[in-house]
């Protein structure tokens, strides 16, 4: 994030507040308290944004999984099976419905250690899936599917097939995994240069699964046509 300044930003062992809004943990229960204003060339132009979501995990993970074999690049599935309730007062709005929770650490840029990769969190039952693959910088690829039971154990289990998905209105390629090599997409929430997020339907270890499905290009992003047009999207303290 770009658009503020080392003065907006604490943390703590609890905490992380950016500028107004504030993510701190009440209990076992994650509390993420949402206040934004969107500007440009410094004046006010939307009504802010403000709200409330709550993270409530019904599963831990203390596992985490390396991404590369020089171990630059961790995944952590914290809660791999979460409820979520969204309370917006600004826009007036509010939801609930199943989540998770997850993290990424690394001692370099991702654009640096990956030229792609595919994601994907599906519930099953009591238990949660996530598929990871892509490909590294060098050319090489890797894939995994993970299963957590529910006490947040998770072990890898054998690769489904692989299952093509139609390519964004960006043109971004998406794939996934799934028994009988058969998934559809439902629906786009997020479609940029090189990000998508998507709602995919499948059958995953004999069941029936609506996915939450990611596909992120690095190529695409560290490329110079997408780094001069990002801060327009976010932007940048001089």
């Amino acid at each position: 994030m770009t658009e503020r300044g080392r003065d907006s930003v604490s943390r703590g062992p609890a905490h992380l507040a950016v500028g107004d809004s504030l993510l701190h943990w009440q209990g076992d229960r994650l509390e993420i308290d949402i206040e934004e204003q969107a500007i440009w060339l410094g004046v006010p132009f939307h009504p802010p944004v403000r709200g409330k979501v709550v993270i409530e995990p019904e599963m831990w993970s203390g596992q985490r999984f390396a991404l590369d074999p020089a171990g630059r690049h961790y995944w952590r599935a914290f809660a791999p099976r979460a409820r979520i309730r969204v309370e917006m007062e600004r826009p007036g709005i509010s939801w609930s419905g199943t989540g998770y929770l997850d993290g990424n650490q690394g001692s370099e840029a991702l654009e640096e250690g990956f030229a792609d990769w595919q994601w994907s969190r599906a519930h099953l039952g009591e238990e949660a899936a996530v598929l990871y693959e892509g490909v590294w910088r060098d050319g090489s690829s890797f894939a995994s599917a993970l299963r957590f039971d529910a006490q947040g154990h998770g072990q890898e289990e054998s690769l489904p097939m692989g299952a093509p998905l139609p390519a964004t209105r960006w043109l971004m390629g998406r794939r996934t995994r799934a028994d009988r090599g058969h998934a559809r997409v439902v629906g786009t929430w997020e479609d940029s240069p090189f990000y998508a997020r998507s709602a995919v339907a499948s059958r995953l270890f004999g069941r029936e699964v609506l996915a939450v499905h990611e596909s992120l290009s690095l190529d695409r992003f560290r490329s110079p046509i997408v780094q001069w047009m990002l801060p327009y999207k976010m932007p940048r303290r001089v």
